[in-house]
């Protein structure tokens, strides 16, 4: 039967079953979610899982904690969304799976908008009292906190929302503290001047992971240093060029390198001889092009041939040594084996204060950096060049300072080595991802955990003389890249991503030049350069903290920390901040470990780590790496037994989103005009380990999936109505075979669903789900057990047919176990279903894992269903020419031929729901001449005229 019958001279419409449930079709989410929220709040449903799960066994995803600063976006939303399917299949599993959620709330991006707002008011923040400033900083970040934690509420986040963890607080800025004194205590604490990633615009270092690359157009120069000594007589008097794209480093020019294998040619025009690599002459040529000191019609022969070792002990001098002082000193050609025949000239000039291998190749000869370039960008008031001339002294990534026409080009220009200057060079170049605004290399002192110097990690590997266990003196880099290979990844290829950042990363640079932060807390001598380390001292700072927060950390309380054993004078009180990245690194500690949130004490006797950090794929170099690191250095091991990461949100067309192309989706607005359940189905329909994809299109076809589950839950709502445990068959092997069939098909799923949830398989999971309502429900079992559920029953009399209580049977067992399966994904809608059949049976969230026997599963029965199936879809391609003609209104009205009736012509007439099915050579379908039940609307012999009832109508009508 496939509608419901019309009223005709002979209703029967009050003998049959009309499914009726109060569920209605419009889901009307943005009205309906609010409310369902509310009544989890008013309930404390969270508190009520935790009571349902206290003692069971444990799993524990540590948050990654977001900045506090702005409206949740698409990413926001995908991230929480995937974190929360976590915590709640673990649950449904029945598992303790607490979440505590959590927010980042010191450093830039908070402390930059705080600026943004006193610029606006023309403030100078260098003249508030910086417990003020900071003050401000917390306000802000609250606000943001409080903004977020109900948006994220709004999206069916569950959790302990009531205590999130912030790094502002007081206990774990004490934390904090506490972590970073364990590194001085063990000596992985070192200030050294390395070139960093500085920001002139935001004044501070930068992480790597703060850093963004963008494309652009620079000016590039080829510049000429005099050889004025040489082991080589050929060489003297020469001309060294060297290309740059950075004009602003040449004012800080101390040597030139070489690459020792690399040859290299002297070409002679006139009285002019350049020195370049042989490979790069010709490129060479085309940027010098006509330069000035060419004579016309001189053109250009080679004087001399060699290879870069010949080079040893030559001595150049700078463009700019008429100056005198640091111009004046010799410019020694160096050995690097980074040089390079890709571009250039194959002479790279050497800035110790502003490039990474400059440094360490001059520190190698005992060339030191100058830190001529102050914080803002600009040189020093004292430089010898530039640094007296207000007019022209302008920060080093302005472009005009670089410019063709610039100070540094036309003072070059003047001196003529200037051979060739122009602005069009594309390149990607690092920016600062908060101010947009491009960083630099800048040697400046800074703090930094090392990561090649053995330390005792403590992990066990053998016992001393005393019977103790020892830990085994390896790197940090060591440590951290075994823990590496000991942790699970999803995708696998993550560990491959962080393993290659850890095995090549420099010195962890743990220092910042702001304000809002936890600070350094360390004590320099001033005599020796040795900083404190005494547990008393870090005690009483620590202790100061924790009661006081940030601001306790003061020159006027130094000696109250120092006590009577020190005097304050002696020593230098750090004021640098930590770097960000060191706070959130540190969570796992105040977290998992300090107790206050006892659900996440581990009772296992196990390790402190998280079963699972999940964030996007860019914390590999973030947060994933910094909580790696701390913990490695302090712990000898990782936070986590496992990482998961997501890739990023692009729009319909697969380019990111900015809001200056028009081509975000807010996800406020998508919970506004259609619910938060649609988001949910989107985040976790996509495959969600690769860059994908939203728009308006694709969250219509999202809407669509979500329609069709919904109808599925209506039809099983209203297919149950009344349905009670007298009516229940237990006895399995006495249904039907649809029935087993459909039992076997929810076995393969449970299989399926449970072990997408090992796997953190999602996409899988929904899709599986979704599969299962659409095709195997409602375009199949329903399809066909629609004439069951209608006519099997008389209303009046209560009977129903052995057929139809199996199916009501089946359709219980499938409503429970899919109820269960769609909660964590439709947490809403899940709820309202519940509801609507338990009105007084608490919340869907609460239940476990359904009770689906393994033993359900037949795979010789499913084979042949299967193949049933293949010839169902058959037969209804070959009804559907004659429906569209209209030839045939209903397959109800169709009498098919077919090739191999497997399980007997009467039972796939009601499979196919034709009239008739008969055996022949090939498939085949004529209109039928039997009259129509006028009851069930069937078309069978036994029907004497339209309208009289069948047989099987006849019998459920005449049932007592």
């Amino acid at each position: 039967m496939t509608d419901t019958p019309a009223t005709d001279p002979r209703d029967y419409r009050d003998t049959v079953f009309l499914p009726k449930t109060d569920f209605p079709m419009k889901a009307g989410l943005p009205q309906k979610e609010p409310a369902i929220l509310a009544k989890w709040i008013e309930s404390d449903l969270e508190k009520q899982i935790r009571e349902s799960r206290k003692g069971r066994e444990q799993f524990i995803l540590h948050d990654g904690p977001p900045y506090a600063n702005g409206d949740m976006h698409i990413g926001h939303a995908l991230n929480h969304i995937l974190k929360d399917m976590v915590v709640r299949t673990q649950t449904l599993k029945g598992k303790d799976a607490p979440y505590v959620p959590g927010w980042d709330c010191h450093g830039l991006p908070i402390e930059w908008k705080v600026e943004e707002k006193y610029r606006k008011k023309k403030r100078n923040k260098d003249e508030v009292p910086v417990e003020e400033f900071r003050a401000e900083c917390r306000a802000y970040a609250q606000e943001w906190v409080n903004v977020q934690r109900e948006q994220l509420k709004r999206l069916g986040i569950g959790g302990d929302w009531d205590n999130p963890y912030l790094t502002m607080d007081f206990d774990a800025e004490a934390t904090i503290v506490t972590e970073l004194l364990k590194f001085a205590e063990s000596g992985q604490l070192y200030r050294g001047a390395k070139p960093v990633m500085w920001s002139p615009v935001e004044k501070t270092a930068l992480a790597e992971a703060e850093v963004e690359y963008e494309d652009i157009v620079s000016t590039q120069i080829d510049v000429a240093f005099e050889i004025v000594d040489s082991p080589i007589e050929e060489l003297k008097g020469a001309y060294a060029v060297i290309w740059t794209t950075t004009p602003w480093t040449i004012p800080v020019n101390q040597a030139l390198a070489y690459g020792p294998e690399v040859e290299y040619i002297i070409m002679q025009a006139g009285k002019h001889r350049l020195l370049v690599a042989q490979e790069l002459w010709n490129d060479s040529a085309q940027r010098i092009g006509n330069t000035p000191w060419l004579s016309e019609g001189e053109g250009w022969t080679v004087t001399w041939t060699g290879k870069g070792s010949d080079l040893a002990g030559t001595v150049a001098r700078h463009p700019m040594h008429h100056l005198g002082g640091f111009y004046a000193r010799p410019r020694p050609f160096l050995p690097g084996d980074f040089v390079t025949t890709d571009s250039g000239t194959g002479l790279v000039h050497m800035a110790p204060d502003h490039g990474e291998d400059d440094f360490e190749l001059c520190k190698a000869h005992g060339i030191e950096p100058q830190f001529a370039v102050m914080n803002d960008g600009r040189y020093r008031d004292d430089w010898g060049w530039l640094g007296g001339d207000d007019e022209r002294r302008m920060s080093v990534i302005n472009p005009k300072f670089n410019a063709p026409e610039g100070p540094i080009c036309s003072d070059l220009r003047q001196a003529g080595a200037l051979l060739a200057a122009s602005a069009d060079y594309k390149h990607s170049y690092p920016h600062s991802w908060r101010s947009k605004a491009k960083v630099i290399y800048r040697c400046t002192p800074q703090w930094f955990v090392p990561m090649d110097k053995p330390v005792t990690t403590g992990i066990s590997t053998s016992l001393d003389a005393n019977g103790e266990e020892q830990g085994a003196a390896q790197t940090l880099r060591q440590t951290a890249m075994q823990a590496i290979a000991d942790t699970r990844f999803v995708p696998a290829k993550g560990r491959n991503r962080i393993g290659s950042m850890v095995e090549g990363r420099p010195d962890w640079v743990l220092s910042r030049q702001r304000a809002w932060g936890v600070p350094i807390t360390l004590f320099v001598h001033r005599q020796t350069g040795q900083y404190l380390v005494d547990p008393a001292v870090n005690a009483r700072i620590i202790a100061a903290v924790k009661q006081g927060g940030v601001d306790a950390w003061s020159d006027a309380r130094a000696q109250e920390y120092f006590g009577d054993q020190y005097d304050a004078a002696d020593y230098e009180r750090i004021t640098d901040i930590l770097d960000v990245w060191f706070d959130s690194g540190c969570t796992h500690a105040f977290v998992l470990e300090s107790g206050k949130w006892p659900a996440l004490v581990r009772r296992d006797g196990g390790t402190h780590s998280a079963d699972l950090y999940l964030e996007g794929s860019d914390q590999h170099r973030g947060w994933f790496q910094s909580s790696l690191l701390e913990s490695c250095a302090t712990r000898g091991q990782a936070p986590y037994k496992a990482v998961l990461t997501h890739g990023f949100t692009m729009d319909a067309k697969g380019m990111k989103m900015s809001k200056s192309l028009g081509n975000t989706i807010s996800p406020l607005k998508v919970m506004e005009t259609s619910g938060a359940d649609i988001i949910r189905l989107w985040a976790l329909s996509v495959d969600f380990t690769e860059d994908h994809r939203i728009g308006d299109e694709i969250l219509k076809g999202v809407a669509d999936q979500y329609r069709k589950l919904r109808n599925t839950f209506r039809y099983m709502l209203g297919a149950l109505e009344g349905f009670g445990e007298e009516e229940r068959v237990t006895d399995i092997a006495a249904m039907p075979e649809l029935e087993r069939y459909m039992l076997s098909l929810l076995a393969d799923l449970d299989a399926r669903l449970s072990r997408a949830v090992d796997d953190f398989d999602f996409n899988a999971y929904t899709r599986a789900l979704a599969d299962f309502c659409n095709e195997d429900l409602s375009a199949f079992y329903f399809d066909i057990r629609k004439d069951r559920l209608y006519c099997d029953v008389n209303p009046a009399s209560g009977y129903q047919t052995a057929e139809r209580a199996a199916y009501r049977s089946v359709l219980d067992t499938l409503f429970h176990a899919l109820v269960r399966y769609a909660a964590p994904v439709l947490v809403f809608t899940a709820e309202e279903v519940w509801g609507t059949r338990y009105p007084d049976g608490g919340s869907v969230h609460l239940l476990e894992w359904p009770d689906v026997d393994a033993g359900w599963r037949d795979p010789a029965l499913a084979a042949r269903w299967n193949a049933v199936r293949e010839q169902r879809e058959a037969v209804t391609e070959a009804i559907e020419p004659y429906r569209r003609e209209k030839t045939i209104r209903s397959s109800l009205e169709a009498e098919v031929t077919i090739a191999d009736p497997a399980l007997g012509t009467a039972a796939l007439e009601e499979i196919f729901i034709v009239s008739a099915v008969r055996a022949g050579e090939s498939l085949a379908v004529i209109r039928t001449d039997n009259h129509k039940c006028g009851r069930c609307w069937r078309h069978l012999p036994e029907v004497s005229e339209d309208g009289a009832l069948c047989n099987r109508c006849t019998h459920v009508l005449d049932a007592a």
